[in-house]
Parts: structure tokens; sequence; C-alpha cells
């Protein structure tokens, strides 16, 4: 952990914490205080235990720089949302930007987000968090680290269970605590995210311990974690063996954290060679890591926790894209092109009178070939069915749903993430263009991250919620001769949402 650096530039905001001093930087009519550890590093012993509260410093700590990131490996080579990997071991850490530094009468609205990743990778650190345009709008905005992967999520005998949920936990406590310093309101905290970072959302929308840090909440794209205790057994255990080591605390202690990233997607995946195996374990049993139902933390699965009241008075916002997984299909175009996609799902929807009301129910998709209905299919798996399902399960609680139907230009489709830079309304930050084109529609930017700061200004964002008329979804870059809100924006799904 670096130490904490004087600074006698008067012209950066200076904010006290409960631990101590940290001087950001302007940025215009707002500040950004980067990079602000919540907790200890870590690293040798703590490596595997619960996070640790920061020690308080002495002197003023510089806040101008990201802190170090947990993510040590992306998804890919190329990612779909620029978020660099920093070195260093202080990683947890948070990132705030707020028009108010040091004054807590302002008492403006917070929202905190949470990365995704797949909950193996992502940085906060990424230039489409950045939280100038909500503090434009009168927001301040922190955004959030925690560790991942094997480090964060593995169970192993001797250390506690979710790791990264519970600096999830301590870096909301940081925020009760410090906000305010920052011009914020610890009463209304609106957490979100998006993709794994939406499914940490509905993870502590459904967790008792989580009740006191939020006010409302906004999950976009969100994949729930639920693991299985068995199943993240037998995932660490695999990993011991390939990695010669006992499957114990100071087994996986003696590996490196490189040996670690190495070995965890081999110990999930271990089929390889069999690709439709490899998807079909995904859109059957999950994501291999993330929150696991420990029976301490996370008692029972999300969707059950949620369908039981928890989380039910506070306000809910679901979204997801309309394909967010066909850009990955397309590339198998020519195979796909002539098998039929009632014989392809077979053997991922065995029930054939739900295959076959799912395939009635998308038309239009079938009409663009197999490989859009493969990845239709991928799309309402994880994200799509299961948002329908958690906005039943709340039953009259405030829910709101909408749908991200306007297609990327590079791909063709309503692809993962395509909604993230229109959310923060950062459409001319770096590599948005790679996504969304040259020349993205500002007036959708505006539409939907209008939406978002109403939510967490007000409590709701601004169209009919589902909680009053079940289907109800607002559209957002759909055909212009569209209405704004359908009465049922998810009835093709219904099939597989039950």
């Amino acid at each position: 952990m670096s130490a904490p650096t004087a600074d006698t530039a008067t012209d950066r905001p200076l904010v006290t914490l409960d631990v101590g001093q940290v001087r950001g930087v302007w940025r215009g009519a707002s500040a950004a205080f980067l990079g602000i550890p919540f907790a200890e590093a870590p690293v040798g012993p703590l490596r595997f235990e619960a996070p640790v509260p920061i020690a308080p410093w002495e002197g003023v700590r510089d806040a101008s720089a990201y802190g170090p990131t947990p993510q040590r490996k992306q998804l890919a080579e190329i990612t779909l949302i620029p978020e660099p990997s920093i070195p260093g071991e202080s990683t947890l850490n948070v990132n705030v930007f707020t028009p108010a530094p040091g004054r807590p009468e302002t008492a403006l609205p917070v929202l905190v987000w949470i990365h995704g990743g797949g909950f193996t990778a992502g940085s906060p650190a990424s230039p489409w968090y950045d939280g100038r345009s909500f503090n434009r709008d009168g927001v301040v905005t922190v955004s959030l680290s925690y560790r991942l992967g094997f480090d964060g999520f593995g169970a192993i005998e001797g250390a506690p269970s979710n790791r990264g949920v519970r600096d999830w936990l301590l870096g909301l406590e940081w925020v009760q605590c410090n906000i305010a310093a920052f011009g914020g309101d610890p009463g209304r905290v609106t957490i979100a995210g998006q993709s794994a970072g939406g499914g940490a959302v509905l993870t502590l929308l459904g967790m008792p311990a989580a009740q006191h840090l939020f006010r409302s909440a906004w999950s976009l794209s969100g994949a729930v974690g639920d693991v299985r205790p068995d199943r993240a057994k037998r995932f660490s255990e695999t990993l011991a063996e390939l990695a010669g080591v006992a499957p114990t605390r100071d087994g996986f202690a003696s590996l490196p954290e490189t040996r670690v990233l190495e070995l965890q997607d081999d110990a999930a995946n271990p089929d390889k060679l069999d690709p439709m195996a490899g998807m079909q374990s995904m859109l059957t049993d999950g994501l291999p890591w993330g929150p696991m139902i420990d029976g301490d933390l996370i008692t029972e699965p999300t969707l059950d926790s949620i369908r039981s009241g928890i989380g039910g008075d506070k306000p809910l916002v679901l979204s997801a894209a309309d394909d967010e997984f066909t850009m990955a299909t397309d590339g198998a175009k020519g195979k796909l092109r002539f098998i039929p996609p009632s014989i392809l799902l077979r053997r991922m929807i065995p029930d054939r009178a739900v295959r076959r009301a799912y395939l009635a129910a998308n038309g239009p998709q079938r009409r663009k070939g197999t490989a859009a209905v493969l990845g239709r299919f991928a799309t309402d798996t994880l994200f799509r069915a299961p948002l329908a399902r958690v906005a039943d399960a709340r039953g009259s609680r405030p829910t709101w749903v909408s749908r991200f139907s306007w297609a990327s230009p590079k791909f063709g489709w309503a692809v993962h993430c395509i909604d993230v830079p229109f959310w923060f309304d950062c459409l001319d930050a770096e590599k948005v263009d790679v996504l969304a084109g040259d020349d993205p529609p500002q007036a959708l930017a505006d539409a939907l991250h209008g939406a978002a700061v109403a939510f967490v200004r007000e409590g709701a964002p601004g169209w009919r919620p589902w909680s009053e008329s079940a289907g109800a979804t607002r559209m957002f870059g759909g055909a212009a001769s569209a209405p704004d809100v359908l009465p049922d924006g998810y009835a093709s799904v219904r099939p597989l949402a039950g």
C-alpha cells in the first residue's frame, strides 16, 4: 500500500474521512477522488480472509490516480468495455466522483456502481464508469472494486466464504460512513451494476445483511451467481488437483496468484474440446465462479429470497439488451445455417412442449437464422428469462423493467454491454465507437441516462411499473413506430421463464 503523500496545492479538493484525509482533482465543475482504499491489501495472511477495514493514516493521501485493481486477466484479448488492469497490492478501493466535495450539507443522492466481468474479470477504473455525467445531474457516484475469480469466490476449507461478497459489503459500509464528506446522502444510495455487476446487485437485494446499505437498485443484464456449495467445492478440488496441492487454505496459499489464474478456467471447464458442452453447462448451471449459497451470508437462492419479500421495500429496475450473446454465435452462421433450430435446441431444451412454445414465441428471430436463434436463446437463458422471473417474484413491490433494442452498427445486434455508455451518458469515452459506431444517438443516451438519474434521485425511472401492470416494459432504442412502453415486452421469454 502506497504511503499517504503531503500536497500543498490549494486548488485541489481536500476531504476528511473517518480514517484520514484525501486530496482529489477538479475536472471542471466536479471532482474525482480515485483509488481510496476501504480495506487492507488482501495479500499474505489476508489473502483468503474477509476484508479488513483500512487502518487510519497520517497526513494527506493523494487520490488523483486509479488504485490497483483485482483484475489480473481479462476475459478476452478484446473486451467490449475498456477496463484496465492496474498492478499493485492494495486492490480493494473506491473511486468517488462528486460535484460537492467537503460539503456534507448538500446531501446529494448517491450511485454506487459494481462492475461486471463474469466474477473473474473487470475493473472499476474504466473510463465508461466515470461519474462525470451523473455529477452534472446532481448525483455523487462511486465505483467499487472486489476480489475476483477463485480468490474472491472459491470454496476453501478454513477460509471465510464469499470473500468477494464481503468486499461489496465493506465497500458499501465505507460509503455509509464517508459519503457525506463528498456531499452525498448515505440515506439515498442506489446500487447498480451490469452483467456480473447486475448479478451482484440482485444478490445484495436478496441478502438480509445488506438491507441497511442502500435504498434502491438497478440491475443491468444481471447474471446471478447462486453457485451451489457442492459445485463450488468440486471446482476448488479440481483446481487443487491440477495444481498438485491439498484443497485447503494452506495448499491454495502456496500457489502464486498467476498460477491460480492459469488454472481456474480449466478447473471450471474441463471439457474444452466440446464447446457445446461448455455452453450447455453455463446455460444450465450458471457461471462457475460467483456468490455461493453458503448458508451464512447467502442462505437461499436469490430468486427465493426475493420472492419471500427480502428487499421488497427497495425500488428496483431490471434491464437487458435484446441480443446479449448473438454476436458470439454469429461466427458460426455458416455451420449452423443447415441445422433447424428445433434440432439444435433439443440438447438445451429437452422438454418438447417448452421447446416448441419457445420457438413459436420467437418467430421473428427464427427468420434471421439458426445462429440468431441460438444467440437469443443464450441471451434469454442467462439474462432475459431470469429478469422476468425476478420481476414476477417481486409481485406488487415497486419494480420497473426495460429493454435496450438499439442494434450496434458494428455488430448488427443489441449486444452485451451496448447499453452501458448510454446509461452513463459517455458516448465520447474511449472505445465507445468500437461497440456503438462513430455516431451513436445522443437522444437515446439522454433518455436512458435521464431515466437512471430520475431513479437515483426520486426512486422511479419514469414509466409504468411492471409491479402495477405485469409485463409493462420500457423500450429504449426500438423501432420509431413502436410504443415506448410495451404491455408485455418479455412475452417471447415466457416459455423459459415459467
